[in-house]
């Protein structure tokens, strides 16, 4: 059986270079996939930064650490605390204390610039980092022209977008650029004056002391939460010094769901095409067993066959993703998906999961094929007709049943228990694999009546055609399911994903649209949500309006309320282990009660206080008047009454608290109702005025324009508009370019094997009287029937999965459209639509080039 296994090789080498192909591809991607996510496990080692040069740096308490019966549950808190003062007395008596400032600078145009300076400079730099000089030797920083800072209007800048003699205007006022410095790789920076800088950021949380650390640790000694700093450790101290293990979580995250994408998608395609390969071949096994074959020697010689091909196409795709990973990894660093310094790495067990699934998928859909191949009796080879008999089995209808109820099933479950879980990325990227191999199992009995539904009309127009379209399709069961397996895993994937991610968006945006009864918001120039994030331990910090903005807001004729709110987080311990952070919003209720339409399931906004929250039903406990025990966003535990229930909407509902429970939360956002009367054009100009003025006093340069946006509620909506987050749109766009540039090939390959199949058959037509042109015009019509049925089977999969997460927001109260991406479907299907047809029209072009005598006559 080996040398009739080596001989059919040769003689069905199409079939078996499309196998190849299929398989080779698929293990690739397996293997790029394993590489980068063995590569994103690990970061490389970083070094202390803006603190490179310092001593000894104390930082006050960043953390909230709860003791809990399974151990130390720890958070980082939203506004780290400062150094206490009697520390920081201790520490002076030690050496010189440096108090360390981060706050963000917005240069909104450069005023007058020397000669030097490019027009662009100011855009190229639009967004810095405000220090105070300082603590720019910690950081090596040396002047390079001009001088030091002197007085509150002057600057230092890094980098050449401004030379010294430049007045920029910026958010904090005009000031005037003295000197430059050379630019270090991890931040923009602008160096005020140490007294300047303590006016425009009077909030410190960390020095640098020039003193002996055992010391400096003495001195700290019961002080809660502050640490000392020294040696590598000091990069504890640069701004975001998590963003190694976020950026390793967001890559973990988006290779971990590539890889289970494209490995369904490669071990799908590649089952179907050997299982749709070993089927071609049935009356050849039925001629074989007229030859005396038994059925297990049919079985070994096929098991044979997908093993010769299985290794070389699993050794070819392994040594194609070493050469494809270094490709990958350099797009996403290109794209901005993963940090500079990500690379692959040299780890080999990608290779064996690659290699090995490959060809265990291989044998396993060669095997389950061969078991009917062994079956196949003797008479079978007398046959003429192509019709598929038994397509499907008893075996595949139970596991395609079988796997269909456990898809409604499971959703059932979710959708009475945890609504919630739906919307989550992990769930909405799993459940289509689920339909789409319960779809694929039951298409032989799906693709008859669907055949013969798309190709109605056609079969009744004057002519043959249509009629033969339709009959060829339905006839050849195996055939129709093999070729639109592809397009149906595409096609459902794309509906799937892109779907989800556009219903939960139109979701959100909802809920901002219900939500919002101002007329206008303001928020910070370059602020893009108002919900804001928490100020960073030693980042830029928080942009926001102080209070002589707030007062100018509230005198605005024609503003009837003002409501300023505040970015912050609160704290729970729920199972008496779990530490969950809940975003907060710190508002006062009367204001927040005429411009805010909170989504409550209980009680009343009116009823908030500096005693009490509004919650949402997330919470482990939710029930009005109920008392929770939270930190607030400073570590402080506070005891507070629950004054109203929000339901758990998209998971973006948080939390409110009164101002007193968000300590130092800088405003954020104002939203603004009109009075009765009021002239909307009239009050928008005045609070354009009102955010246009600075309270900062530079020197002679008081009155710079901080650049604060005033929106329309419509305008407010679009800008809130949740477009999925950049890493999740390109980690999709990601997942599916490469799924659907593999089911494309396999589309065509999968074709190409179908199509040089029944050259036979397009000779006989040709002996009947049909032209050339008609042959080949009646395999395009056959290819785009088998597209459409397969883009109607995964249309069917993707309404399914839609269907069930707007079902679990109707429960979750948030009333939303069905977003189907009907463009990004019909570019799909129009591009498979393409391939199906060229990937058919080729080879029976080419092979109806010879004589239909010789082609009908040629051994099969």
């Amino acid at each position: 059986m080996l040398s009739t296994a080596l001989r059919t090789l040769r003689a069905r080498w199409v079939t078996f270079v499309g196998s190849f192909v299929a398989l080779s591809l698929g293990v690739a991607l397996i293997a790029v996939m394993g590489l980068a996510l063995a590569s994103s496990l690990d970061a490389p080692a970083r070094e202390p930064e803006r603190f490179a040069a310092a001593p000894v740096v104390v930082k006050g308490a960043d953390t909230l650490r709860v003791p809990t019966p399974v151990g130390d549950r720890v958070q980082r808190l939203a506004r780290p605390r400062a150094v206490p003062a009697e520390v920081v007395a201790k520490l002076k008596q030690l050496g010189t204390v440096v108090e360390d400032r981060s706050f963000a600078v917005r240069v909104i145009r450069v005023v007058r610039a020397a000669p030097a300076v490019r027009a662009e400079g100011a855009e190229e730099a639009s967004e810095l980092v405000g220090h105070p000089w300082s603590t720019a030797a910690f950081a090596s920083y040396r002047i390079d022209a001009g001088r030091t800072p002197r007085t509150a209007d002057e600057v230092v800048v890094t980098g050449d977008w401004a030379a010294p003699g430049s007045r920029v205007r910026t958010d904090h006022g005009t000031v005037r650029v003295v000197g430059t410095a050379a630019p270090l790789a991890f931040e923009n920076a602008v160096f005020f004056t140490d007294r300047r800088a303590a006016q425009l950021s009077p909030h410190s949380v960390q020095l640098a002391v020039a003193a002996d650390a055992a010391a400096v640790r003495e001195a700290v000694r019961g002080s809660a939460g502050v640490r000392v700093l020294t040696g590598d450790a000091r990069r504890f101290a640069d701004a975001d010094p998590d963003r190694d293990s976020e950026a390793l979580t967001a890559m973990n995250a988006m290779f971990g769901t590539a890889g289970g994408v494209t490995g369904f998608v490669s071990v799908f395609v590649v089952a179907s095409t050997f299982a749709f390969a070993v089927a071609q071949r049935r009356r050849e096994f039925g001629l074989l067993r007229t030859a005396g074959a038994t059925p297990g020697q049919i079985r070994r010689m096929v098991v044979a066959e997908a093993l010769a091909v299985g290794v070389l196409a699993s050794a070819a795709g392994c040594a194609l993703g070493a050469y494809a990973a270094p490709l990958l990894a350099e797009q996403v660093v290109r794209g901005g998906l993963a940090p500079r310094w990500f690379a692959i790495g040299g780890a080999v067990w990608p290779y064996h999961l690659a290699f090995w699934t490959g060809l265990l998928v291989a044998l396993c859909g060669a095997a389950a094929a061969s078991w009917r191949a062994g079956r196949t009796g003797p008479a079978q080879a007398l046959r003429e007709a192509s019709v598929d008999n038994g397509a499907m089995t008893r075996g595949r209808l139970t596991a395609g049943l079988a796997l269909l109820l456990t898809a409604a099933v499971t959703l059932g479950l979710a959708l009475v228990t945890d609504p919630g879980e739906l919307l989550h990325r992990k769930t909405y990227v799993s459940r289509p694999m689920l339909l789409i191999t319960a779809v694929a199992l039951l298409a032989p009995v799906l693709v008859g009546p669907l055949t013969r539904l798309i190709a109605w009309l056609p079969a009744r127009l004057p002519g043959a055609g249509g009629m033969l379209v339709r009959e060829n399709a339905a006839a050849g069961v195996r055939r129709t399911a093999a070729v639109a397996a592809p397009v149906l895993v595409t096609v459902a994937l794309a509906g799937s994903l892109l779907g989800a991610t556009a219903v939960l968006n139109e979701a959100k945006a909802t809920e901002v649209r219900e939500r919002t009864a101002a007329d206008f918001v303001v928020i910070p120039a370059g602020g893009a949500d108002g919900a804001g994030g928490a100020e960073g331990s030693n980042g830029a910090g928080q942009a926001g309006f102080d209070a002589a903005a707030l007062n100018r807001l509230r005198a605005v004729p024609g503003a009837a309320e003002v409501s300023a709110t505040s970015s912050s987080a609160v704290y729970v311990l729920e199972d008496g282990i779990a530490l969950i952070r809940s975003d907060a919003r710190a508002a006062t209720p009367g204001p927040l009660t005429a411009t805010t339409r909170l989504p409550l399931s209980a009680g009343s906004a009116a009823d908030l206080d500096d005693g009490s929250i509004i919650v949402n039903e997330e919470w482990e406990r939710h029930s009005v008047g109920q008392r929770v025990d939270v930190w607030l966003g400073d570590g402080t535990k506070k005891s507070l009454r629950i004054a109203a229930v929000m339901p758990t909407g998209t998971g973006d509902n948080g939390v409110y608290i009164t101002p007193r429970n968000a300590p130092g939360a800088t405003v954020d956002r104002v939203d603004v109702a009109l009075a009765d009367g009021a002239d909307a054009s009239t009050v928008a100009a005045g609070l354009r005025e009102a955010v246009g003025l600075s309270d900062g006093r530079a020197g002679e340069q008081a009155g710079g324009r901080s650049g604060g946006q005033v929106l329309t509620k419509d305008q407010w909506v679009r800008a809130t508009y949740p477009e999925t987050n950049r890493t999740t749109r390109l980690g999709f766009l990601l997942v599916l370019g490469i799924a659907l540039l593999y089911t494309g090939i396999s589309l065509a390959n999968t074709m190409v094997m179908a199509t040089t199949d029944r050259i036979r058959d397009l000779a006989t037509l040709r002996l009947t009287g049909a032209t050339t042109w008609q042959v080949l015009r009646l395999v395009a019509a056959e290819a785009l029937t088998v597209v459409a049925v397969g883009g109607a089977l995964g249309l069917l999969v993707a309404g399914l999965n839609l269907l069930g997460m707007w079902s679990a927001l109707g429960i979750l109260s948030v009333w939303t459209s069905m977003e189907i991406p009907w463009q990004a479907l019909g570019t799909v299907v129009a591009a498979c639509a393409v391939l199906a047809v060229i990937s058919s029209v080729v080879p029976a072009g080419l092979a109806l080039r010879r004589r239909a005598v010789e082609v009908a006559g040629v051994r099969e």
